[in-house]
C-alpha cells in the first residue's frame, strides 16, 4: 500500500530585498564572534593619564612642563621696558643681564620641547629604550634625566667621539 503525503501550508518567503535588509541590520547590530576575535584589543588612552611603566617620571615631567611654562607666562607679562643708562659701563652690564636672561629662557623652551618629546615617546611606549643600542635604560638613570634618550654606555660613547672631534 503507497501512503499518502499530506502536504502542510507553507509560509510565503519574505522578498529578496527586505530579506537582505533584515540580515543587514542584525550583523550591524550583532558582531559575529569571528570579527570581534580578529580585531587586536587596544588600551583605551586616556588623556591626562600618565601611559606606560613609568607614571612617577611622567607626573614629574609633567609638573616640570607646567613650572617651565608658567615662569615663561610670568616673565612675558611682567617684562620691563630696556632701559638707558648715561653710564656707559651701567648700560652694557644692563645688556649682558639682559643676554644671560635670554639665554635662559632659550634653555628652558628647549627643556620644554625636550620634556614634551619624552612625553610623546610615554605615549607612544617607546620611552625608556635606548635610541642607540635598543637596550632598556636604567630607571635610576631615566629618574635623574627623564628627558634622556641615550643608556649610559651610548652616552659616554658619545661623549667621548664629540671630545675626539675637537
Amino acid at each position: 500500500m503507497a501512503t499518502r503525503r499530506v502536504r502542510t501550508p507553507v509560509k510565503k518567503r519574505a522578498a529578496p530585498k527586505a530579506a537582505a535588509k533584515s540580515a543587514a541590520t542584525i550583523r550591524k547590530s550583532r558582531p559575529s564572534s569571528s570579527a570581534h576575535k580578529a580585531a587586536p584589543k587596544r588600551p583605551a588612552k586616556k588623556a591626562g593619564k600618565a601611559v606606560g611603566k613609568y607614571p612617577d617620571i611622567h607626573r614629574d615631567l609633567q609638573r616640570q612642563r607646567a613650572s617651565l611654562l608658567q615662569e615663561a607666562g610670568v616673565a612675558l607679562t611682567n617684562r620691563t621696558d630696556f632701559e638707558t643708562f648715561p653710564d656707559l659701563s651701567d648700560q652694557a652690564s644692563a645688556e649682558m643681564d639682559q643676554n644671560f636672561l635670554l639665554r635662559l629662557k632659550d634653555r628652558e623652551r628647549k627643556l620644554i620641547k625636550k620634556i614634551d618629546e619624552a612625553l610623546d615617546r610615554m605615549a607612544t611606549n617607546v620611552y625608556g629604550i635606548c635610541e642607540s643600542c635598543g637596550q632598556d635604560i636604567p630607571y635610576n638613570r631615566l629618574k635623574a634625566r627623564p628627558v634622556t634618550t641615550l643608556c649610559i654606555e651610548c652616552k659616554t660613547l658619545q661623549e667621548q667621539e664629540e671630545l675626539i672631534r675637537k
